[in-house]
Protein backbone atom coordinates (compact mmCIF):
# COMPACT_ATOMS: atom_id res chain seq x y z
CA UNK A 1 0.00 0.00 0.00
CA UNK A 2 1.11 3.32 -0.85
CA UNK A 3 1.24 6.13 2.19
CA UNK A 4 1.88 9.76 1.67
CA UNK A 5 0.66 11.36 4.82
CA UNK A 6 1.78 10.46 8.48
CA UNK A 7 1.55 12.01 11.88
CA UNK A 8 4.66 10.96 14.22
CA UNK A 9 6.10 12.11 17.58
CA UNK A 10 9.76 13.07 17.81
CA UNK A 11 11.70 13.85 21.01
CA UNK A 12 15.48 14.36 21.31
CA UNK A 13 17.60 13.04 23.90
CA UNK A 14 17.82 14.72 27.34
CA UNK A 15 20.81 16.10 28.74
CA UNK A 16 23.22 14.33 30.82
CA UNK A 17 23.37 16.15 34.81
CA UNK A 18 26.28 17.35 35.78
CA UNK A 19 28.07 16.39 38.20
CA UNK A 20 28.90 17.55 41.98
CA UNK A 21 32.60 16.14 43.34
CA UNK A 22 35.46 17.45 44.69
CA UNK A 23 39.34 16.64 44.01
CA UNK A 24 40.35 14.09 46.65
CA UNK A 25 44.35 13.23 46.65
CA UNK A 26 46.74 13.21 49.24
CA UNK A 27 48.62 15.76 50.03
CA UNK A 28 46.37 18.31 48.11
CA UNK A 29 44.07 19.84 50.58
CA UNK A 30 40.77 21.48 49.26
CA UNK A 31 41.75 20.86 45.85
CA UNK A 32 38.71 22.36 44.58
CA UNK A 33 35.49 21.16 42.70
CA UNK A 34 35.96 18.42 39.90
CA UNK A 35 32.74 17.57 38.92
CA UNK A 36 32.42 16.74 35.22
CA UNK A 37 29.59 18.22 33.04
CA UNK A 38 26.79 15.86 31.68
CA UNK A 39 26.71 14.90 27.57
CA UNK A 40 24.61 16.24 24.94
CA UNK A 41 21.27 14.52 23.87
CA UNK A 42 21.17 12.98 20.64
CA UNK A 43 19.20 14.49 18.06
CA UNK A 44 16.20 13.08 15.90
CA UNK A 45 17.22 13.46 12.15
CA UNK A 46 15.38 13.26 8.95
CA UNK A 47 17.39 11.95 5.49
CA UNK A 48 16.51 11.60 2.55
CA UNK A 49 16.28 7.99 1.12
CA UNK A 50 15.84 7.74 -2.83
CA UNK A 51 15.27 4.17 -2.55
CA UNK A 52 12.06 4.86 -0.45
CA UNK A 53 8.61 5.20 -2.28
CA UNK A 54 6.06 5.79 0.68
CA UNK A 55 5.81 6.28 4.24
CA UNK A 56 4.25 3.18 5.38
CA UNK A 57 7.00 2.39 7.89
CA UNK A 58 5.68 5.64 9.76
CA UNK A 59 1.99 3.82 9.99
CA UNK A 60 3.60 1.28 12.30
CA UNK A 61 5.63 3.04 14.42
CA UNK A 62 4.90 6.77 15.44
CA UNK A 63 7.52 7.80 18.45
CA UNK A 64 10.97 8.43 18.09
CA UNK A 65 13.44 9.76 20.58
CA UNK A 66 16.84 9.94 20.81
CA UNK A 67 19.25 8.44 23.23
CA UNK A 68 20.09 10.88 26.67
CA UNK A 69 23.23 11.99 27.27
CA UNK A 70 25.51 10.09 30.44
CA UNK A 71 25.96 11.88 33.67
CA UNK A 72 29.11 13.83 34.44
CA UNK A 73 31.53 12.56 36.85
CA UNK A 74 34.44 13.20 38.99
CA UNK A 75 38.02 14.41 37.92
CA UNK A 76 36.65 16.57 35.50
CA UNK A 77 35.12 13.66 33.43
CA UNK A 78 32.40 14.97 31.06
CA UNK A 79 29.44 11.95 30.46
CA UNK A 80 29.22 10.69 27.03
CA UNK A 81 26.68 12.41 24.14
CA UNK A 82 24.02 10.83 23.31
CA UNK A 83 23.34 8.77 19.76
CA UNK A 84 21.67 10.48 17.02
CA UNK A 85 18.66 8.13 15.53
CA UNK A 86 18.21 8.85 11.96
CA UNK A 87 15.13 8.20 10.26
CA UNK A 88 15.55 7.31 5.99
CA UNK A 89 12.34 9.30 4.34
CA UNK A 90 11.75 9.11 0.96
CA UNK A 91 12.97 11.95 -0.92
CA UNK A 92 10.54 14.49 -1.84
CA UNK A 93 8.69 14.56 1.42
CA UNK A 94 7.95 17.86 2.99
CA UNK A 95 7.89 17.70 7.22
CA UNK A 96 5.76 19.82 8.99
CA UNK A 97 5.12 21.07 12.57
CA UNK A 98 1.84 19.48 13.53
CA UNK A 99 0.91 22.39 16.04
CA UNK A 100 2.15 25.81 14.40
CA UNK A 101 2.29 24.28 11.10
CA UNK A 102 5.19 25.82 10.64
CA UNK A 103 7.41 24.36 7.52
CA UNK A 104 10.48 22.55 9.00
CA UNK A 105 11.99 20.63 6.33
CA UNK A 106 11.65 19.92 2.85
CA UNK A 107 13.80 17.13 1.82
CA UNK A 108 14.81 17.13 -1.98
CA UNK A 109 17.57 15.07 -2.00
CA UNK A 110 19.00 11.97 -1.92
CA UNK A 111 21.44 11.83 1.69
CA UNK A 112 20.15 14.98 2.57
CA UNK A 113 19.91 15.32 6.68
CA UNK A 114 17.68 17.75 9.10
CA UNK A 115 17.53 17.73 12.40
CA UNK A 116 13.59 17.75 13.35
CA UNK A 117 14.38 17.52 17.64
CA UNK A 118 17.70 19.01 18.75
CA UNK A 119 18.66 17.12 22.03
CA UNK A 120 19.37 19.13 24.87
CA UNK A 121 22.78 20.26 26.28
CA UNK A 122 24.10 18.79 29.15
CA UNK A 123 24.00 19.93 32.74
CA UNK A 124 26.97 21.83 33.91
CA UNK A 125 29.15 20.26 36.86
CA UNK A 126 29.98 22.30 39.96
CA UNK A 127 33.81 22.96 38.61
CA UNK A 128 31.56 25.48 36.02
CA UNK A 129 30.49 27.26 38.92
CA UNK A 130 33.52 27.99 41.23
CA UNK A 131 33.80 32.07 41.90
CA UNK A 132 36.01 34.24 43.43
CA UNK A 133 33.19 34.45 46.27
CA UNK A 134 32.60 30.40 45.93
CA UNK A 135 35.44 28.68 46.19
CA UNK A 136 33.64 25.36 46.56
CA UNK A 137 30.51 25.31 45.12
CA UNK A 138 27.91 22.48 45.22
CA UNK A 139 25.53 23.48 42.49
CA UNK A 140 25.61 21.33 39.32
CA UNK A 141 22.68 21.43 37.07
CA UNK A 142 20.43 18.63 35.51
CA UNK A 143 20.13 17.96 31.92
CA UNK A 144 18.25 20.52 29.70
CA UNK A 145 15.37 18.55 28.27
CA UNK A 146 15.34 17.42 24.03
CA UNK A 147 13.16 19.52 21.59
CA UNK A 148 9.88 17.14 21.50
CA UNK A 149 6.75 17.61 19.07
CA UNK A 150 4.47 16.72 16.81
CA UNK A 151 5.06 15.93 12.95
CA UNK A 152 3.51 15.83 10.30
CA UNK A 153 5.00 14.31 6.73
CA UNK A 154 3.72 14.72 3.56
CA UNK A 155 5.12 12.71 0.40
CA UNK A 156 4.90 14.96 -2.85
CA UNK A 157 5.98 12.65 -5.53
CA UNK A 158 9.35 13.62 -7.50
CA UNK A 159 8.16 13.28 -11.32
CA UNK A 160 9.27 14.61 -14.19
CA UNK A 161 5.95 14.36 -15.43
CA UNK A 162 2.91 13.57 -14.18
CA UNK A 163 -0.56 12.59 -15.94
CA UNK A 164 -3.32 13.92 -15.11
CA UNK A 165 -7.29 13.45 -16.23
CA UNK A 166 -10.68 12.37 -15.36
CA UNK A 167 -11.18 8.82 -13.97
CA UNK A 168 -10.76 5.66 -16.35
CA UNK A 169 -9.17 7.93 -19.36
CA UNK A 170 -6.40 5.38 -19.76
CA UNK A 171 -3.82 6.92 -17.69
CA UNK A 172 -2.71 3.53 -16.05
CA UNK A 173 -2.78 2.03 -19.21
CA UNK A 174 -0.16 4.22 -20.57
CA UNK A 175 2.55 4.47 -17.78
CA UNK A 176 2.18 0.68 -18.16
CA UNK A 177 2.63 0.26 -21.71
CA UNK A 178 6.01 3.14 -21.51
CA UNK A 179 7.90 1.66 -18.08
CA UNK A 180 8.18 -1.41 -16.06
CA UNK A 181 5.31 0.08 -13.78
CA UNK A 182 2.50 -2.38 -13.26
CA UNK A 183 -0.31 -0.76 -12.07
CA UNK A 184 -3.90 -2.49 -11.15
CA UNK A 185 -5.93 -1.72 -14.68
CA UNK A 186 -10.00 -2.54 -14.78
CA UNK A 187 -12.37 -0.78 -16.28
CA UNK A 188 -14.21 0.95 -13.59
CA UNK A 189 -13.78 4.37 -11.86
CA UNK A 190 -11.09 5.07 -9.48
CA UNK A 191 -9.15 2.05 -10.45
CA UNK A 192 -6.48 3.87 -9.12
CA UNK A 193 -6.22 4.91 -5.66
CA UNK A 194 -2.71 6.08 -5.18
CA UNK A 195 0.19 7.38 -7.79
CA UNK A 196 1.95 4.87 -9.41
CA UNK A 197 5.52 5.48 -10.69
CA UNK A 198 6.93 4.28 -13.47
CA UNK A 199 10.57 4.60 -14.73
CA UNK A 200 10.59 5.29 -18.90
CA UNK A 201 14.06 4.47 -20.66
CA UNK A 202 15.08 5.78 -23.92
CA UNK A 203 17.85 4.97 -25.93
CA UNK A 204 21.32 5.77 -25.45
CA UNK A 205 20.95 5.48 -21.81
CA UNK A 206 18.33 8.52 -21.32
CA UNK A 207 15.14 7.65 -18.99
CA UNK A 208 12.66 10.13 -17.34
CA UNK A 209 10.33 9.37 -14.27
CA UNK A 210 6.51 9.34 -14.89
CA UNK A 211 4.34 9.43 -12.48
CA UNK A 212 0.30 8.23 -12.98
CA UNK A 213 -1.79 10.76 -11.09
CA UNK A 214 -4.84 9.17 -9.73
CA UNK A 215 -8.06 10.47 -11.29
CA UNK A 216 -9.50 14.21 -10.58
CA UNK A 217 -13.11 15.08 -10.40
CA UNK A 218 -14.67 18.85 -10.76
CA UNK A 219 -14.34 20.18 -7.32
CA UNK A 220 -10.94 18.63 -6.33
CA UNK A 221 -8.96 21.99 -5.20
CA UNK A 222 -11.44 22.33 -2.58
CA UNK A 223 -10.60 18.77 -1.12
CA UNK A 224 -13.55 17.18 -2.56
CA UNK A 225 -13.10 13.14 -3.51
CA UNK A 226 -9.55 13.10 -3.03
CA UNK A 227 -8.95 16.15 -4.34
CA UNK A 228 -5.88 17.05 -2.04
CA UNK A 229 -4.19 13.86 -1.81
CA UNK A 230 -3.99 13.73 -5.45
CA UNK A 231 -3.35 17.47 -6.04
CA UNK A 232 -0.24 17.76 -4.83
CA UNK A 233 1.86 15.30 -6.55
CA UNK A 234 1.67 17.59 -9.41
CA UNK A 235 3.31 19.88 -7.65
CA UNK A 236 6.93 18.57 -8.16
CA UNK A 237 5.89 17.63 -11.66
CA UNK A 238 7.91 19.57 -14.74
CA UNK A 239 5.51 18.56 -17.33
CA UNK A 240 1.96 17.65 -17.38
CA UNK A 241 0.26 15.32 -19.80
CA UNK A 242 -3.18 15.77 -19.97
CA UNK A 243 -5.10 12.67 -20.68
CA UNK A 244 -8.15 12.79 -22.41
CA UNK A 245 -10.94 10.04 -23.77
CA UNK A 246 -10.93 11.53 -26.95
CA UNK A 247 -13.76 9.03 -28.01
CA UNK A 248 -16.39 10.13 -25.17
CA UNK A 249 -16.95 6.45 -24.61
CA UNK A 250 -17.62 7.44 -20.99
CA UNK A 251 -20.31 9.72 -22.56
CA UNK A 252 -18.43 12.95 -21.51
CA UNK A 253 -17.38 15.55 -23.36
CA UNK A 254 -13.06 15.69 -24.12
CA UNK A 255 -13.16 19.67 -24.46
CA UNK A 256 -15.42 19.88 -21.42
CA UNK A 257 -13.16 17.33 -19.50
CA UNK A 258 -10.33 19.97 -20.23
CA UNK A 259 -11.63 23.04 -18.91
CA UNK A 260 -12.45 21.52 -15.62
CA UNK A 261 -9.17 19.73 -15.10
CA UNK A 262 -7.32 23.03 -16.08
CA UNK A 263 -9.70 24.91 -13.72
CA UNK A 264 -8.82 22.68 -11.06
CA UNK A 265 -4.67 22.92 -11.41
CA UNK A 266 -5.03 26.62 -11.73
CA UNK A 267 -7.05 26.83 -8.79
CA UNK A 268 -5.59 24.81 -5.81
CA UNK A 269 -1.57 26.10 -7.40
CA UNK A 270 -1.48 29.58 -9.59
CA UNK A 271 1.73 27.83 -10.72
CA UNK A 272 0.48 24.87 -11.81
CA UNK A 273 -1.51 26.76 -14.86
CA UNK A 274 2.44 27.66 -15.65
CA UNK A 275 3.64 24.58 -16.09
CA UNK A 276 4.07 22.97 -19.19
CA UNK A 277 1.45 20.79 -20.86
CA UNK A 278 0.51 18.11 -23.36
CA UNK A 279 -2.17 17.05 -24.60
CA UNK A 280 -2.65 13.17 -24.98
CA UNK A 281 -5.63 12.06 -27.22
CA UNK A 282 -6.17 8.88 -26.44
CA UNK A 283 -8.54 5.97 -27.18
CA UNK A 284 -8.04 7.40 -30.62
CA UNK A 285 -8.87 3.78 -32.16
CA UNK A 286 -12.63 3.88 -31.27
CA UNK A 287 -15.01 5.12 -33.76
CA UNK A 288 -15.76 8.82 -33.40
CA UNK A 289 -12.88 9.51 -31.90
CA UNK A 290 -11.59 11.16 -35.03
CA UNK A 291 -14.68 14.22 -35.09
CA UNK A 292 -13.93 14.89 -31.13
CA UNK A 293 -10.56 15.15 -32.09
CA UNK A 294 -10.25 17.64 -34.87
CA UNK A 295 -13.17 19.69 -32.32
CA UNK A 296 -10.02 19.71 -29.77
CA UNK A 297 -7.53 20.95 -32.26
CA UNK A 298 -10.23 23.86 -33.56
CA UNK A 299 -10.61 24.81 -29.31
CA UNK A 300 -6.73 24.20 -28.34
CA UNK A 301 -5.08 26.09 -31.14
CA UNK A 302 -1.35 26.43 -31.15
CA UNK A 303 -1.77 26.78 -27.17
CA UNK A 304 -0.29 22.96 -26.38
CA UNK A 305 0.65 20.11 -28.39
CA UNK A 306 -1.51 17.56 -29.41
CA UNK A 307 -0.52 13.46 -29.74
CA UNK A 308 -3.35 11.27 -30.39
CA UNK A 309 -2.49 8.22 -29.15
CA UNK A 310 -4.19 4.82 -28.24
CA UNK A 311 -2.66 3.03 -25.20
CA UNK A 312 -4.54 0.00 -25.69
CA UNK A 313 -2.91 -0.81 -29.31
CA UNK A 314 0.00 1.25 -28.58
CA UNK A 315 -0.28 3.74 -31.50
CA UNK A 316 1.35 6.99 -31.35
CA UNK A 317 2.65 6.47 -27.86
CA UNK A 318 6.26 6.06 -29.43
CA UNK A 319 5.83 9.12 -30.65
CA UNK A 320 5.13 10.63 -28.05
CA UNK A 321 7.48 9.04 -25.52
CA UNK A 322 10.48 10.66 -27.70
CA UNK A 323 8.87 14.16 -27.99
CA UNK A 324 8.95 14.21 -24.01
CA UNK A 325 12.72 13.15 -24.13
CA UNK A 326 13.36 15.87 -26.38
CA UNK A 327 11.35 19.11 -24.47
CA UNK A 328 12.38 17.92 -21.04
CA UNK A 329 16.21 19.09 -20.81
CA UNK A 330 14.58 22.41 -21.27
CA UNK A 331 12.23 22.23 -18.89
CA UNK A 332 13.64 23.48 -15.64
CA UNK A 333 12.79 21.91 -12.33
CA UNK A 334 9.77 23.66 -9.71
CA UNK A 335 10.98 25.71 -7.68
CA UNK A 336 11.13 24.96 -3.80
CA UNK A 337 9.04 27.18 -2.49
CA UNK A 338 10.39 26.44 1.49
CA UNK A 339 13.62 27.84 2.80
CA UNK A 340 16.44 25.74 3.24
CA UNK A 341 17.55 25.11 6.62
CA UNK A 342 20.61 27.16 6.60
CA UNK A 343 18.56 29.88 5.04
CA UNK A 344 16.18 29.66 7.57
CA UNK A 345 14.99 33.03 9.41
CA UNK A 346 14.70 33.16 13.31
CA UNK A 347 12.59 35.67 14.56
CA UNK A 348 13.27 37.16 17.95
CA UNK A 349 10.08 36.05 20.84
CA UNK A 350 9.25 39.26 21.97
CA UNK A 351 5.99 38.32 23.90
CA UNK A 352 6.00 37.32 27.56
CA UNK A 353 8.52 35.29 29.05
CA UNK A 354 5.63 33.59 31.20
CA UNK A 355 2.14 33.62 32.17
CA UNK A 356 0.49 33.39 35.64
CA UNK A 357 -3.01 31.42 36.25
CA UNK A 358 -4.92 31.41 39.25
CA UNK A 359 -7.07 28.19 40.58
CA UNK A 360 -8.43 28.73 44.29
CA UNK A 361 -4.99 29.48 46.02
CA UNK A 362 -3.01 27.83 43.62
CA UNK A 363 -0.68 29.64 41.32
CA UNK A 364 0.29 28.13 38.04
CA UNK A 365 3.16 29.90 36.25
CA UNK A 366 3.77 28.65 32.42
CA UNK A 367 6.62 29.33 29.79
CA UNK A 368 9.26 27.18 27.98
CA UNK A 369 11.83 29.49 29.45
CA UNK A 370 11.15 29.24 33.49
CA UNK A 371 9.93 25.55 32.96
CA UNK A 372 13.42 24.98 31.40
CA UNK A 373 15.11 26.07 34.75
CA UNK A 374 12.84 23.45 37.09
CA UNK A 375 13.66 20.47 35.14
CA UNK A 376 17.63 21.75 35.06
CA UNK A 377 17.31 22.17 39.05
CA UNK A 378 18.43 20.14 41.60
CA UNK A 379 16.52 20.89 44.56
CA UNK A 380 17.90 18.90 46.64
CA UNK A 381 20.79 21.06 46.59
CA UNK A 382 20.87 24.22 48.68
CA UNK A 383 22.82 26.28 46.80
CA UNK A 384 21.00 25.26 43.19
CA UNK A 385 17.75 26.21 45.08
CA UNK A 386 19.52 30.05 46.15
CA UNK A 387 20.39 29.94 42.42
CA UNK A 388 16.94 28.93 40.82
CA UNK A 389 15.44 31.64 43.56
CA UNK A 390 17.48 34.45 41.72
CA UNK A 391 16.81 33.38 38.44
CA UNK A 392 13.17 33.46 39.48
CA UNK A 393 13.69 37.62 41.01
CA UNK A 394 15.67 38.32 37.48
CA UNK A 395 12.92 37.15 35.26
CA UNK A 396 10.63 39.35 37.55
CA UNK A 397 8.40 36.25 38.74
CA UNK A 398 8.57 37.52 42.36
CA UNK A 399 6.88 40.92 41.61
CA UNK A 400 4.39 39.36 39.17
CA UNK A 401 3.37 36.80 41.80
CA UNK A 402 2.95 39.51 44.10
CA UNK A 403 0.95 41.84 41.74
CA UNK A 404 -1.94 38.52 41.67
CA UNK A 405 -2.24 38.70 45.08
CA UNK A 406 -0.24 35.81 46.57
CA UNK A 407 -0.45 35.59 49.80
CA UNK A 408 1.75 34.02 53.09
CA UNK A 409 1.01 29.99 52.62
CA UNK A 410 0.06 29.92 49.16
CA UNK A 411 1.61 27.25 46.81
CA UNK A 412 3.16 27.90 42.97
CA UNK A 413 3.76 25.43 40.70
CA UNK A 414 5.92 25.17 37.91
CA UNK A 415 6.08 22.55 35.40
CA UNK A 416 4.38 20.15 37.87
CA UNK A 417 6.71 21.24 40.97
CA UNK A 418 4.82 22.65 43.61
CA UNK A 419 6.64 25.34 46.13
CA UNK A 420 5.10 26.95 49.47
CA UNK A 421 5.36 30.78 49.08
CA UNK A 422 7.31 31.98 52.04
Amino acid sequence: MFYDQAKIYVKGGDGGAGAVAFRREKYVPEGGPSGGDGGRGGNVVFMGDEGLRTLVDFRYKRHYKGDRGEHGQSKNMSGRGGADIVLRIPVGTVVFDDGTGETIADITEHGQRVVVAAGGRGGRGNARFMSNTNKAPTIAENGEPGVERWLRLELKLLADVGLVGFPNVGKSTIISKVSAAKPKIADYHFTTLVPNLGVVDIEDGESFVMADIPGLIEGAHTGAGLGHEFLRHTERTRLILHVLDISGSEERDPLEDLRIIQDELSLYSPALAERPVIIVANKIDIPGAEEHLQRLKNEVGDRHEIFAVSAATGEGLETLIYHIAQVLPDIPAPKIVSLPAEHRVTKAETGKRFEIRKEEGLFIIEGAEIEKHVKMTFFDQEDSIYRFQNILKVMGVDDALREEGIKEGDQVEIAGVRFDWV
